[in-house]
């Protein structure tokens, strides 16, 4: 009897970690991404009580936190006993960049619609995922994550921003697309976020139009968009030509490393 296993990027409900899943799952040419050693998610500055006895079942041993200190003073987050957490600020020299600044944007309607409107947000996240690529902070910031994903020994891992979308999906694609999983897939995996997070979400939707604004606005800044990813992807490939260079040159990852990422995180095909 066959054994069915859960499709990729399945959501793994847990109130209050939102966006949260396993990258595991996804074909690659030679087999497929190993499930249960890295996470995605939104941060979790809420986790207590049942929620934090449903996540700490999942194992992790290293948390990787991508966000701003004014993001971590904010919303500091809760991790269970024993789990060593580690910052990668991404954004630190870019901090006002617009991933940075969500919960801001979500109190203040005017300065929403003098930030975001008339299409300013699309330009804004595209402008932000370009620096994803090329800012010092960012490529730092990824090198140390990806080495430190190398290592066995820090797995199983979850790494988040404030929503787990724009650092969190830039640092999922690029560690997929480095595997060998198709740029369809991958893309699959970033959009999830809008079926898995936006839910979570619509408190502070609501509050915001309780307040005199428009949550249409708010939904390139909440959400994802193909194009935020096809932007990133685009920067990358103009710089460096091809993922594998972007890990070696652009984030001064070793052969090595490389290597041991794909041992690591590749499940091979059973004949």
């Amino acid at each position: 009897m066959s054994i069915e296993t859960p499709t990729p990027g399945q959501n793994i409900f847990i109130a209050a970690v939102p966006n949260l899943r396993d990258i595991g799952g996804w074909k690659t040419p030679t087999g497929t991404v190993s499930r249960g050693k890295l996470y995605r998610s939104a941060e979790f500055s809420g986790l207590a009580g049942a929620d934090a006895v449903t996540f700490a079942r999942l194992g992790i041993k290293t948390v990787f936190d991508m966000r701003t200190e004014a993001e971590r003073a904010e919303q500091a987050n809760v991790v269970p006993e024993g789990t060593r957490y580690v910052v990668v600020d991404i954004l630190k020299d870019a901090s006002g960049a617009g991933p940075a600044q969500v919960l801001a944007v979500l109190r203040d309607p005017k300065a929403a619609q003098e930030m975001l409107g008339d299409g300013k947000a699309i330009a804004l996240f595209e402008g932000a995922y370009k620096q994803l690529i090329d800012i010092p902070s960012a490529l730092s910031g990824y090198h140390d994550f990806f080495t430190e994903l190398a290592d066995d020994s820090n797995l199983p891992a979850d790494f988040h921003c404030t929503t787990g979308k724009d650092r969190t999906g830039w640092g999922a694609a690029a560690l997929l697309l480095l595997l060998g999983v198709s740029y369809d897939d991958v893309l699959d995996d970033y959009l999830l976020t809008n079926e898995q997070l936006l839910p979570s979400l619509k408190p502070l939707l609501d509050q915001f139009a309780s307040i005199g604004g428009d949550p249409d606005l708010l939904l390139p800044v909440v959400g994802v968009q193909k194009e935020y990813l096809e932007t990133a992807v685009a920067e990358m490939t103009a710089q460096y030509g091809d993922i594998e260079t972007y890990f070696t040159k652009g984030l001064g990852i070793d052969e090595a490393t490389i290597a041991k990422l794909r041992a690591t995180f590749i499940e091979p095909a059973t004949a």
